[in-house]
């Protein structure tokens, strides 16, 4: 709860911090509302749509209402999936103002002592430090492998978790072990002749529970003609930060994984995360006010690619892929195409597989529910969310699901496991898909 002292602090930042341009650009034409998940599963209630939310940030900033407990939890409740930006005749940068009020709120809001505690260990002790996320992801690979999964399974101790968990417990990659998670690659050569000399942000959680994705993407990039060096002093990119509240760690962040990429001299920074691009991309945003560092963040930002992108504009779609007969699909990840505007590049390139025949998913643009850990803290809306992606999953008779977005690929084999449909769909990421359709057909292993 908000009490009144903090009440005062938070109306006071907002009237100082918030961008009130952006906040008067919305000229409250509703074109957003049909975009937006939380609208709709919410029944249509105003306060839950991007009109409402910024029309509660304005009237905190005018003095109008108090920044109360319905104010945050409007704002909690946002997927922050960047849906209603494309769609808006005005063009406001609704995902700036989510950030904005967040931050402000949830640094003038006196935490309980167990949220406090969770909060500083995820955000400053396990995601910025790249080596306690391979010593945790390495538990949970000791979990998989020694036997512990099985006997959690049979034994019932699963049932005291809340379903929504239970069920990711059961779709979660096999993670490497400790040995493979340590020993990463610093610099490739191209497998063909060179066209791009590129740097590969390898993430956080991308290079150790997707390890194997990111091998394909590197893989991929080769074959493509390009030289890769990755960075070995880069950073989680901050997003979960900086969508949680947390703006000043993930402007550390920002600048560290600046550093780390400043000397590469490379074409392009390539990303296979969505989410993780579409923040690496607004590094220029969130450092516009630092003077010593605006210019490197705008520069680094420029070079923010996204694998499909390059792949495209390499021509790999004219290499041969095929596979066997089958259905494809696509559900986008939405910071890939809402931040990083990259919508048609995954879908070219699935379209050029032999022995694909493309489907396209109706609303496959409309978030999943994943929203980095919006899955957790809000599990009722993701679920509701969830189903209605899952409806017009099946609609298509599509056998495979590709997205994007390491959280997208988690939800949509969320949803395959809880639609009892894991022996006939499967969920995959698209680099692992190309990399399958690359090599089935040049019988490269």
């Amino acid at each position: 709860m908000i009490k009144t002292k903090e009440k005062e602090r938070i109306a006071l930042e907002f009237k100082e911090k918030m961008d009130y341009d952006e906040l008067l650009n919305c000229m409250r034409c509703g074109f957003c509302l049909p975009s937006c998940p939380t609208y709709i599963e919410s029944g249509m209630d105003e306060a839950h749509s991007p009109r409402g939310r910024i029309a509660m940030m304005k009237a905190v900033v005018d003095g109008d209402i108090e920044p109360n407990d319905d104010v945050k939890r409007s704002l909690d409740l946002c997927l922050g999936c960047r849906a209603c930006e494309p769609v808006c005749p005005s063009g406001v940068k609704y995902g700036h103002l989510l950030e904005q009020s967040r931050d402000i709120i949830y640094q003038n809001n006196k935490q309980s002592l167990p949220v406090k505690a969770v909060r500083s260990m995820v955000f400053h002790n396990l995601f910025p430090k790249q080596n306690r996320i391979i010593n945790a992801t390495s538990l949970l690979g000791f979990y998989q492998r020694s036997g512990l999964q099985k006997i959690a399974r049979k034994s019932g101790i699963m049932n005291f978790f809340p379903d929504t968990l239970k069920s990711m417990e059961k779709v979660l990659p096999t993670v490497p072990k400790k040995k493979q998670l340590k020993s990463r690659p610093t610099h490739l050569l191209p497998l063909q002749n060179q066209k791009k000399k590129v740097a590969f942000f390898s993430g956080c959680l991308m290079d150790t529970i997707f390890m194997s994705t990111n091998d394909a993407t590197m893989k991929l990039l080769r074959y493509a003609g390009c030289e890769i060096v990755i960075p070995n002093t880069q950073n989680c990119c901050g997003a979960l930060h900086g969508h949680s509240g947390e703006r000043n760690k993930a402007k550390e962040l920002a600048k560290k994984n600046i550093l780390a990429f400043e000397k590469a001299q490379v074409d392009y920074i390539i990303t296979n995360a969505g989410g993780c691009g579409a923040f690496l991309v607004d590094y220029d945003y969130l450092l516009k006010d630092d003077p010593e560092w605006k210019e490197r963040a705008t520069e680094f930002s420029s070079k923010i690619k996204d694998i499909t992108s390059v792949l495209l504009e390499l021509d790999f779609h004219k290499e041969r892929l095929s596979l066997p007969d089958q259905i494809v699909t696509y559900q986008d990840s939405c910071h890939l195409k809402n931040g990083q505007k990259t919508f048609m590049e995954p879908r070219k390139l699935l379209q050029s597989i032999q022995g694909v025949t493309y489907v396209e998913m109706e609303d496959a643009s409309r978030c999943c529910g994943s929203a980095g850990i919006y899955n957790i803290v809000e599990s009722e809306m993701s679920m509701r969310i969830l189903d209605s992606k899952m409806e017009q999953t099946k609609k298509t008779n599509a056998k495979t699901v590709v997205t994007a977005n390491p959280g997208c690929l988690l939800q949509m084999n969320l949803g395959i496991e809880r639609e009892g449909l894991t022996r006939s769909i499967r969920a995959v990421h698209i680099v692992d898909l190309l990399l399958e359709a690359y090599e089935t057909s040049n019988h490269t292993q």
